[in-house]
């Protein structure tokens, strides 16, 4: 009884540190979102006005935040079906053919990832720039000039113009976390199934992608979360939500609002729909993508 008694006092003394900074740094400040979106409060003075639900009421009303969340729900298929993808198809070839320079290879894909995203920002608005841009040159250069185009200028391209950006600075991290769990998959499979005739395509849907589907999985859930935030500091520092908020997203907007529009309140309701919003997708995602774990 005592042994039993001294191990749960250990187990506790080892969790309470953890459980104490969750509370104090994710628990009360969520809390306190939830609890700042029911006020009509500027963020400065010492006054606050209860309204209820009035902030969300304004919100469903307001047409700026729901082409914030088309923008954001856009962002989010596309980015993650072609980053998903990409990283996939780039892995599988690492991992399975005999490519000369993989080494190399895998360290440029990997750059853009510990590059700041205020850099990344630059590269891209570098390369967007409609006069001396590269992307309007190289067009230019192969007498594509129909092709060329304000990328961060026009309404209608601007958008996918940042995808661009954001596909490319996470591509090479999902690629590398997708190789380490393809290289851990037993030869003999591949072996087994290339003496039975079976092609490459059909060895890595039936082979390769059921066996790393539990990684898929989790880097999905994770990718999706990750992208909010990422869709926000590129946005922030390439277009700014712009022109005419045809790329504002939500969080630019809660941003916007509670730091900039004395709306804190506001903000907080917009921050309160993102935590469900984002808590709601994570769930989602995780219940869609649930298969049994293969063993091997």
């Amino acid at each position: 009884m005592n042994q039993k008694k001294g191990r749960s006092k250990f187990i506790f003394l080892c969790v309470a540190p953890a459980f104490i900074l969750f509370a104090i740094f994710m628990i009360i400040p969520t809390i306190n979102v939830f609890r700042m979106s029911v006020y009509k409060w500027s963020g400065f003075s010492a006054s606050k006005e209860f309204v209820g639900f009035d902030n969300f009421r304004i919100l469903f009303e307001d047409m700026v935040f729901i082409k914030s969340f088309q923008n954001t729900v856009l962002l989010l298929v596309v980015v993650t079906i072609i980053t998903m993808s990409l990283a996939l198809l780039f892995a599988a070839i690492m991992s399975r053919e005999q490519v000369k320079g993989k080494d190399l290879y895998r360290v440029v894909f990997y750059i853009p990832n510990i590059l700041s995203v205020v850099i990344i920002a630059a590269i891209f608005s570098a390369i967007y720039d409609a006069k001396d841009g590269l992307l309007n040159g190289f067009l230019g250069m192969l007498r594509l000039d129909f092709l060329q185009n304000m990328w961060l200028g026009d309404q209608r391209i601007v958008i996918y113009s940042v995808a661009a950006a954001m596909i490319w600075q996470s591509v090479g991290y999902y690629m590398v976390m997708y190789m380490a769990s393809m290289s851990s998959i037993p030869e003999s499979f591949y072996e087994a199934s290339a003496l039975e005739g079976t092609g490459k395509v059909r060895q890595f849907f039936s082979i390769t992608l059921p066996l790393i589907w539990q990684n898929l999985r989790n880097t999905l859930t994770f990718f999706i979360i990750s992208s909010i935030n990422l869709s926000f500091t590129l946005i922030k520092a390439m277009t700014g939500g712009g022109p005419d908020g045809s790329t504002e997203v939500f969080l630019n907007y809660m941003y916007k609002q509670a730091y900039t529009n004395s709306s804190y309140g506001y903000g907080m309701a917009i921050g309160s729909i993102v935590f469900l919003f984002s808590f709601g997708l994570s769930l989602a995602v995780s219940r869609i993508t649930k298969r049994e774990t293969l063993q091997y």
